[in-house]
C-alpha cells in the first residue's frame, strides 16, 4: 500500500468563493478587485480611488432611491443613410445591444432622490462610445419635456465620444434639438444639472453637456471638444497632464465642482433642492 508523502498538503478540489468570484482590473493601479467589492464601493477603486465606468442603467439605479418609470423606450434607431464602414450600421447596433443589454446609448428614468422627484438620464459609453444619434436626441428631448411638464429637475450623466457618424447630419441635428429643450427649461425656471463623467467629447460637449445651470465632474474625467491627440497634431505641441482633466477645467472656470462619487448623490440632491426651493431638505 502506497503511503502519502509527509508534509505535502492535498490539493483542494474546489476554489474558495473569493477565488471564483468575477473580478475587474483597475485600469489605473491594475489591482484585481472583486465585482462585489466594486459594487459596494460605487465602482471606485478602493486602492487608488480611480473612478471606474458605470453603465447607464446601473448608474441611474445607484443614483435613485426609487424609480417610477422609464422614458423613451418606444424610440428605435433606423438606418437612414445605409451607412457601412468596416461593417453595416445595423450590425454595429446589434453588437452594442448585445454587449450592453440596452437598446440605445441613453437611458432615461423618472425617480426620486430622498424627497425630491427628478428626471435622470445617463449615457452608456459602452454603447458605440455613448455616441449621440437621433434616438439619443429623441430620448433626451422627451426627458426635458417630462421635466418641463411636471416642473421637476433634469439631471444628465454625460459620457460620450460625440455625434454618431453613422447617422451623419441627422446626428448633428440633435445638438440643436437638445439645446432647444434646455433653453425651454431655463425659461420656465426648471433646474438642469450636468454630471460630467469620463469621457465627454465632441457634439455632446458642444451642446447638452455644457448648457446646464450647474456643471459637476467626477475626478480626473476627460472633458473637451476635440481629443487631446487631435489638438497635439494640430498645434504640434505636447499637452501635458492635467490638460482636459476635470481639475484643469475647474481651475479655468469651465465647470463648477469636482465631486468624488461617494459624495455625488448628496451634492446633486442639495443643489437641486436649493434650485427647486425645497424647504424641508433631507
Amino acid at each position: 500500500m502506497e503511503r502519502p508523502l509527509q508534509g505535502v498538503k492535498p490539493r483542494p478540489t474546489q476554489l474558495s468563493a473569493v477565488e471564483t468570484e468575477p473580478s475587474t482590473e483597475c485600469p489605473n493601479c491594475h489591482i484585481m478587485i472583486t465585482n462585489t467589492a466594486l459594487s459596494f464601493n460605487s465602482y471606485v477603486c478602493p486602492h487608488c480611488e480611480h473612478h471606474l465606468t458605470m453603465g447607464a442603467r446601473k448608474r441611474l439605479n445607484w443614483f435613485f432611491d426609487e424609480v417610477f418609470a422609464e422614458l423613451g423606450q418606444e424610440f428605435k434607431a433606423g438606418n437612414p443613410l445605409n451607412f457601412v464602414d468596416s461593417k453595416p450600421y445595423p450590425e454595429r447596433m446589434t453588437q452594442a445591444q448585445e454587449k450592453t443589454g440596452e437598446t440605445e446609448g441613453l437611458v432615461v428614468l423618472h425617480g426620486k432622490v430622498k424627497n425630491l422627484e427628478m428626471i435622470g438620464c445617463a449615457f452608456d459609453f459602452r454603447f458605440m462610445g455613448g455616441s449621440m444619434g437621433s434616438v439619443v436626441g429623441d430620448r433626451f428631448v422627451q426627458a426635458g419635456e417630462a421635466a418641463l411638464k411636471q416642473g421637476i429637475p433634469l439631471v444628465c450623466f454625460a459620457a460620450s465620444g460625440g455625434a454618431r457618424m453613422q447617422e451623419g447630419l441627422l446626428s448633428l441635428m440633435q445638438m440643436a434639438r437638445t439645446s432647444a429643450i434646455i433653453e425651454r427649461l431655463k425659461q420656465a425656471g426648471v433646474p438642469y444639472l450636468v454630471v460630467l463623467t469620463n469621457p465627454v467629447y465632441g457634439g455632446v460637449t458642444a451642446s447638452l453637456a455644457m448648457l446646464g445651470d450647474v456643471h459637476i465632474a467626477e475626478p480626473k474625467a476627460m472633458i473637451g471638444f476635440a481629443g487631446k491627440r487631435v489638438i497635439e497634431q494640430t498645434v504640434r505641441e505636447t499637452l501635458e497632464e492635467p490638460f482636459q482633466r476635470a481639475e484643469f477645467l475647474l481651475e479655468h472656470g469651465v465647470i463648477d465642482q469636482v465631486v468624488h462619487r461617494h459624495q455625488l448623490i448628496d451634492t446633486v440632491y442639495r443643489i437641486l433642492a436649493k434650485l427647486s426651493n425645497i424647504k424641508n431638505v433631507a
